[in-house]
């Protein structure tokens, strides 16, 4: 009676524990955080024996239900190797049903995943029955208190190697029996080594993970937020297909004065003295392969009249900035002179480089982007 009381408390008092834990994690169903442990080590008795001398073999199987990253239930089945002339193999065993709390997230708190190196608090009670030798086996209840030295292996911390020690009391032991309830004298020190495999929760994962709680103000402002954020995407779907719709007329625009021949004037400005002019492609100063002859046609003159010099005048068309055409204008210039230096091997001196801004020579914007070479005897 009073060991199904005291089982009745304690499963009240964890599950408190746990509906409080249920706001804080994930992975709490019926079906999580279930494990499955073997272990094995030995036990000796507490007193009147050498403890190396009294020492026997023992062994274990448990499962466990962890019920919140702190409070877990265990059920466990122990049994002691037969050193002595019985009439089994075993001298006892002992069935257990155990309630475990992790000392590390009671105290620092649980951090989504288990710790690589955790000890746990273990107390619990259960049946003990003795295989005699005599007339006939000997029953009694047990208690347990101890600790397990957890490792948590492995990157998802499925598997678990622990170090278990424990005292295992035999509450209506002989020493006597009258004073047994947790006398050392009926008592045995219990240490094993096990190694628990966690089973996969709900979560995907095989522990519990943190999870934020929201409260009803906090969800309706999200949907409220959500639902805004929905309108705006729409208003912004419209946007974006004008836009594009005007992107598409302003491609075909653009490639329609790409394809656009500039004709190309060569003026004179005397009988003698020729004005050439080389025109670029749009936001280019390079000069393209075409316009190389009226290049050739102001070195020629050079060459001939070696006293004679040139003005390049480099100029661009209205597009763009006050600064990018200003720039455009003076390498188009630039580009002309590099030619007439490296190729023809004009001296440098004779010629005279000068970027003009936007031009205005043209009606056509685009026949603008220009470089004017003008001789100068």
């Amino acid at each position: 009676m009073i060991m199904r009381k005291s089982i009745i408390l304690l499963a009240f008092v964890l599950g408190g524990f746990t509906a409080n834990a249920q706001s804080v994690v994930e992975g709490t169903k019926l079906t999580d955080n279930w494990s499955v442990e073997l272990k094995a080590g030995a036990v000796t008795p507490l007193t009147h024996n050498a403890f190396f001398k009294g020492m026997r073999p023992a062994f274990g199987i448990g499962i466990s239900k962890q019920l919140t990253p702190i409070f877990g239930l265990g059920f466990q089945g122990m049994g002691y190797v037969n050193t002595t002339q019985s009439k089994t193999a075993f001298d006892a065993s002992d069935v257990s049903l155990l309630g475990k709390v992790n000392l590390m997230n009671l105290f620092a708190g649980y951090n989504g995943t288990p710790r690589l190196f955790e000890v746990e608090a273990v107390a619990g009670m259960g049946w003990l029955h003795y295989y005699a030798s005599g007339d006939g086996d000997e029953n009694s209840w047990s208690t347990r208190f101890g600790l397990n030295l957890n490792f948590n292996l492995g990157e998802s911390k499925a598997w678990t190697v622990g170090l278990k020690p424990a005292i295992v009391y035999d509450m209506q032991g002989g020493f006597p029996e009258s004073k047994s309830r947790f006398n050392a004298n009926n008592a045995a020190f219990e240490l094993t080594a096990g190694l628990t495999y966690h089973f996969k929760t709900s979560n995907g994962t095989h522990h519990f993970a943190k999870v934020r709680v929201y409260n009803q103000t906090e969800i309706d402002g999200l949907n409220s937020s959500i639902n805004a954020l929905r309108a705006d995407v729409n208003n912004k779907d419209g946007e974006i297909s004008n836009a594009n719709q005007r992107i598409n007329g302003l491609q075909e625009e653009l490639e329609a004065c790409r394809t656009k021949v500039v004709p190309v004037e060569t003026v004179v400005k005397t009988a003698r003295v020729p004005e050439s002019i080389i025109t670029f492609r749009q936001g280019k100063s390079s000069v393209d392969a075409s316009q190389l002859p009226n290049v050739e046609r102001v070195a020629s003159y050079l060459k001939k009249y070696a006293d004679s010099k040139v003005v390049i005048k480099g100029y661009a068309s209205p597009e763009g900035s006050v600064e990018v055409n200003a720039r455009i204008a003076a390498a188009r210039a630039e580009a002309v002179k590099t030619i007439l230096v490296n190729k023809y091997k004009i001296s440098a001196s004779r010629i005279t480089a000068e970027g003009q801004g936007v031009g205005d020579m043209f009606t056509e914007p685009d026949w603008n982007r220009v470089s004017i070479c003008t001789i100068e005897d």
